[in-house]
């Protein structure tokens, strides 16, 4: 049998318009009246707990081909990772995952995810950042004045970022003193300067080549990043004190979803909820205890946990770092939002 081709395809849908009495014009308006919706994501399929749930996310919006139409790419193949802010603004895409910590030069309010030992408690307590939630409402509100819109931080951050370390031996903060380290905050470079480290921000799709070449002697990397670039085929040791935090969030421009008609968003929304739901949940409490963990102990990669003295001390140069931060988006507000991620509002 003569394949069916999209030639083939086209005759028979103009031959079922003509039956009907349509115009070839009404055709072309009703395809031309459905939205494409262009996302993006630089993680790719090698983060085997980041990535499936982002691609479940945009196989839910295409279950809607009556209401829009969904181009996804991701692996940083249609913008890189630095570029995807940018071409949000430019309305080259309308969606993106991204995450927390790489944007918060963007967007400080983000800063709050990965602030030294307050990470700590958002990892914990993820229902925190639940979508609708007071302190989801707060980011949104102080999002809103960049055009700025967060459907969901993922249902929490992910567990932290400790310091993974090759030749360069760290696993203690006395050995953080003259080291270059990979970083992507600023909150990370903060605190860590009271230690004499030398930050260096590195996307994660060029780490790999960093700590082979000697470029950093050591990288502040959340599990799935050593784990999705392969970085503990480079390294030897991981120093656990959690230092900062992120999430997978998306994003849109906030005039273009509220002028989103009501059906797509509702799309939108249902496939968030889910996201929100399943992400940060699922992977901190299912695939990094089970597999993650695991293989990191197979491949002989050593473990040195932080000591009672070391924690104290990490939490009191935290401070400063705080204030930094409640400063660059404002006293009030800053606090209203430390005390909701502690629970306390």
């Amino acid at each position: 049998m003569r394949k069916f081709t999209r030639r083939d395809f086209l005759r028979s849908t103009g031959a079922g318009i003509a039956m009907l009495g349509l115009s070839d014009s009404w055709a072309t308006d009703a395809w031309a009246s459905t939205p494409t919706y262009t996302g993006v994501t630089y993680l790719t399929p090698a983060y085997k707990d980041l990535f499936p749930p982002i691609a479940a996310f945009v196989e839910r919006l295409k279950k809607h081909p009556d209401l829009m139409k969904v181009d996804f790419f991701d692996s940083g193949t249609l913008v890189k990772t630095d570029e995807q802010v940018s071409a949000l603004r430019a309305g080259t895409i309308q969606f993106m995952f991204h995450t927390t910590s790489y944007i918060t030069r963007n967007y400080p309010i983000l800063g709050l995810l990965g602030l030294p030992s307050l990470c700590e408690d958002l990892y914990e307590h993820g229902e925190r950042l639940a979508m609708e939630g007071p302190l989801w409402k707060l980011i949104n509100d102080v999002l809103a004045k960049s055009n700025t819109f967060m459907l969901t931080a993922g249902g929490g951050i992910l567990e932290p970022e400790y310091i993974w370390s090759g030749s360069n031996k760290i696993a203690s903060l006395a050995d953080l003193k003259g080291k270059r380290i990979r970083t992507v905050s600023f909150e990370a470079e903060e605190v860590l300067k009271p230690y004499g480290v030398g930050g260096s921000r590195i996307p994660s799709s060029e780490l790999y080549l960093a700590v082979q070449r000697g470029t950093v002697d050591a990288t502040l990397a959340n599990i799935s990043t050593i784990m999705g670039r392969k970085i503990y085929e480079q390294v030897k040791y991981c120093y656990k004190l959690p230092m900062t935090g992120f999430s997978i969030a998306i994003f849109f421009l906030k005039d273009k979803w509220d002028q989103m008609p009501d059906k797509v968003k509702a799309a939108f929304w249902d496939a968030g909820k889910e996201f929100d739901r399943t992400y940060a949940a699922g992977i901190n409490q299912t695939f990094y205890p089970k597999e993650f963990w695991p293989h990191i102990e197979k491949v002989g990669i050593k473990i040195f946990q932080p000591t009672k003295e070391e924690l104290k001390d990490f939490e009191e140069k935290s401070g400063p770092v705080w204030a930094w931060w409640k400063k660059e988006i404002g006293e009030e507000v800053g606090q209203k939002a430390i005390n909701l991620a502690m629970g306390r509002g």
